[in-house]
């Protein structure tokens, strides 16, 4: 059943479509040459950190915000009034184009979008989405949505870096341990890092296209919302610094034995830095809880929180090892046992996982020792310009005369763009090319939504699979849907 949309006047910020733009685009209905019908626009990433990226989100934003009767009367007025009182002049606002979609349309917005389907991997300065609009009427609609439709950049964005993290972590596990093990080496602690609910939500169900380990539960909602997803992602019991420090400093270790003692079974994450990270390994759960470490029935995951990682989790490592033993693999590296290992959660970003791995590969260990958790730089140290997206109009029917139009500054060629309208093609190898729509080859962008309906939903499922259609990533889909909760020894 398709949700209503019809919300009442000075309803929630995000409710009323027509106020979902920059000030500016409110003008441009005046702007466009006389007898413009059609406006065509594009969406990319010109660039940026990584070589390509991984689309995802746009369903999202298309069922929230645009999907559905989104232009009413009293949304209109609303506008209107709003606008009047900002630019100090009624008459910029187009109140009769509004009018005209809400009699005309039934308040459904009359414009076409084709995108790339969600958690394909797509090279750099390849189109992604297309925008144009259905009725000639409504040439100026195309672009107003460019402001909500280019927030994609932000979902986009985090899969990107996460999978390229996955990417990272997969080639150290390759080389040193076990690759199946891939999907719960990067847990996302970003919820309170971000600016928002919404940001949680969307950037956290970003990165569980990878993973499946998050503490983030604005992402298990918005995955099962908007997503299909009826369980994304997994977590275990942990401990923070008031769990511990509430006990005093002379009961640490008391504080740590009650970890244990509440959680007999399964993974449970302590974290072990509150005082001296280095004795609460060495003494605390190297002595005095050892045994208890070793008889329970599943795996303790100390986590530092201080200091310089690839320094504090070598040296840990070498504490344990000492302490609980190791084996060594197949490949040559030294393997904690089962029943401990550790989280590195803080100042955690994709430079320093290498890093971290590149030091435990030194001094002998694997990859499969240690697991990560990412907060801000997963979440919020990101911005449009980590991968240069951009929105631009690249073709328009001026009195029935199509046109081929771009942009092509002569002090920053990085900043062109593209002409006429376009297609994403794949190419031999795999990979994918953009041309002009009159280019033979079967078109990779999808029709997603019409006319105020959304024509394909697709399902977290699905994104998982496309995100992980690489050899690289083929390798681990295999591995279990759901975490180890615990090791029987």
């Amino acid at each position: 059943m398709e949700k209503d949309r019809t919300k009442s006047n000075n309803s929630d910020l995000g409710d009323n479509l027509l106020l979902l733009t920059d000030s500016y685009k409110v003008t441009h209905w005046k702007q466009y040459p006389p007898g413009t019908e059609k406006v065509y626009s594009y969406f990319e990433s010109r660039g940026g950190k990584f070589g390509e990226t991984v689309f995802f989100g746009l369903q999202y934003f298309l069922e929230r915000y645009i999907e559905g009767q989104v232009v009413t009367k009293e949304r209109i007025d609303e506008a209107e009034a709003i606008m009047k009182m900002h630019f100090g002049n009624a008459s910029l606002f187009n109140r009769k184009g509004w009018e005209y979609i809400l009699d005309e349309h039934g308040g459904y917005l009359p414009v076409s979008i084709k995108a790339v389907k969600e958690g394909t991997v797509v090279p750099t300065h390849n189109v992604l989405i297309t925008v144009e609009n259905t009725d000639p009427n409504c040439y100026w609609l195309t672009n107003y949505l460019e402001t909500l439709l280019v927030q994609t950049w932000y979902p986009t964005t985090v899969a990107t870096l996460s999978r390229a993290i996955k990417l990272r972590i997969i080639d150290y596990l390759e080389e040193t341990g076990t690759p199946e093990l891939a999907g719960f080496k990067l847990h996302d602690f970003g919820f309170r890092g971000v600016s928002s609910v919404e940001s949680a939500g969307i950037g956290g169900g970003a990165h569980l296209i990878n993973f499946k380990g998050t503490d983030t539960m604005a992402a298990l909602v918005f995955l099962r919302n908007y997503y299909g997803a009826e369980m994304p992602g997994f977590s275990i019991p942990a401990a923070e610094h008031s769990t511990i420090t509430a006990w005093g400093r002379e009961h640490e270790a008391d504080a740590m034995r009650n970890m244990l003692e509440q959680f007999p079974e399964g993974t449970v994450a302590v974290v072990s830095d509150s005082y001296d990270i280095f004795k609460a390994c060495s003494d605390i759960w190297g002595k005095v809880l050892r045994s208890d470490v070793v008889k329970r029935n599943g795996t303790l995951v100390i986590r530092p929180d201080s200091g310089n990682p690839p320094e504090v989790v070598t040296k840990i490592l070498d504490i344990l090892g000492d302490r609980f033993g190791y084996t060594v693999n197949a490949k040559g590296y030294k393997v904690l046992l089962d029943n401990v290992r550790i989280i590195q959660g803080d100042g955690m970003d994709y430079e320093m996982v290498g890093s971290i791995f590149s030091a435990m590969k030194e001094r002998g260990w694997s990859a499969d020792n240690v697991s990560f958790g990412m907060g801000g730089s997963l979440l919020q140290k990101l911005n449009r310009d980590t991968q240069k997206f951009a929105f631009k109009c690249s073709s328009v029917m001026v009195n029935g005369e199509e046109r081929d139009v771009y942009k092509e500054p002569i002090t920053d060629p990085s900043k062109n763009s593209k002409a006429g309208r376009l297609k994403l093609l794949r190419t031999a190898d795999g990979s994918y090319s953009t041309a002009k729509e009159s280019t033979p080859g079967k078109d990779q962008l999808v029709e997603v939504f019409r006319d105020g309906r959304l024509l394909r939903r697709q399902t977290l499922d699905e994104i998982r699979a496309r995100a992980s259609a690489t050899p690289e990533l083929q390798k681990v889909l295999s591995a279990n849907p759901a975490p180890k909760l615990y090791t029987k020894h």
